[in-house]
Parts: C-alpha cells; structure tokens; sequence
C-alpha cells in the first residue's frame, strides 16, 4: 500500500431522501467518484469510506439510509462512520492513517463546502497533505442570510479558492492519481 488514500466522503444514500437532491450537481458525479476510487485502487493507494450519521432523520442509522450509494463500486480498506463535519473528529480515522503511513490524503465525497471542505482544513492543520479533487466532489445550491442563492459552480469554485496552496492542493482526478507535485531540483 502506497502512503496515501483516498477519502470518499458521505457518498450516501441519505442525500436521496433530502427534497432537493434533484438540485444537486448529480450529473457525471458518480461516474467520476468511481473512476477516482479505480484509480486509486489501481495505484495502490488505501481507500476509506465515511459515512455521517446524525441521532434522527435521513442521516440516522436506523433509517437505513446510511449506506454508501449503490453505484458505487468498492470495497473499502477502511471505513468509519462520523457525526461530526470532520471526518478526522470522533472516529479513529486519524489512528488508522498513523498506524498504516498514511501522509497524504485525497478527499472526494459529498457536500463540497461541508464535510469535504472541512476534513480538508482539519487535515491539513493536523499535518496530512491533503489533495482536494473538486470535480470529485458533489454539493447544492445555497441560499445565505441575505437571499443570494449560490450556484454549485460558485460554491465549488469558492471552496477551491479557500482551499487551495493554504489547506491542500486543489487538482483533478489525474493529478490527484498522479501523486503530489515534485520540488524542482
């Protein structure tokens, strides 16, 4: 196993029970998850799967729907299941990585400026290089305080700018595949 893995994040039935999964930037997400975890799987690099669980609702685990969306082929090296943002809080994701070398992450999953923005930031505070891969991750419209609804390609677009060269490197799949970028001799 390489000393990286691959993050796929809340990628879970639960979203399809929320009235406006219709809104979600569904198109090609799927099918570019799954190239991502072939690819990864491919390269050697250790996959985890995160489930979010939440006490009542969609997202708790007695509604059933806290399992990982049936398009979606893999088995796993390691799984938790978090009820915090962070997928590095409250689980023992952050041993599992120590324990198998882990020191560069690649996050994918659902909801991009939530639990994948936020394991990003964690992680990288934490000392992990983190690739974030946008096209690999899937969110929703937002309407903030003031009325404004956020497109996805403005919420994707805005976490990338956070992110990037500050908490991770914001790539593609292929680069994400490729591995870190080298230092120049």
């Amino acid at each position: 196993m390489s000393d990286t893995a691959l993050l796929v994040i809340d990628a879970q039935e639960s979203f399809r029970q929320r009235q406006n999964w219709h809104e979600i930037d569904s198109p090609g997400y799927l099918a570019r998850q799954q190239a991502l975890i072939d690819g990864a799987r491919a390269g050697g690099h250790a996959i985890v799967r995160v489930l979010h669980s939440e006490p009542e609702g969609i997202f708790s685990l007695a509604s059933g729907f806290v399992r990982p969306m049936a398009e979606l082929v893999y088995e796993p090296d390691f799984a938790v299941i978090k009820t915090r943002h962070s997928a590095l809080v409250g689980t023992d994701l952050p041993i599992w990585l120590t324990e198998n070398g882990i020191r560069r992450l690649i996050i994918s999953g659902i909801r991009t400026e939530q639990c994948c923005e936020t394991t990003t930031r964690h992680a990288s505070d934490l000392g992990w290089s983190v690739d974030f891969v946008t096209e690999a991750t899937h969110t929703m419209p937002l309407t903030d305080a003031t009325g404004h609804t956020w497109t996805v390609d403005e919420i994707k677009a805005r976490t990338a700018a956070v992110l990037d060269g500050r908490f991770a490197r914001v790539t593609t799949i292929e680069g994400a595949l490729a591995g870190p970028r080298r230092a120049a001799a």
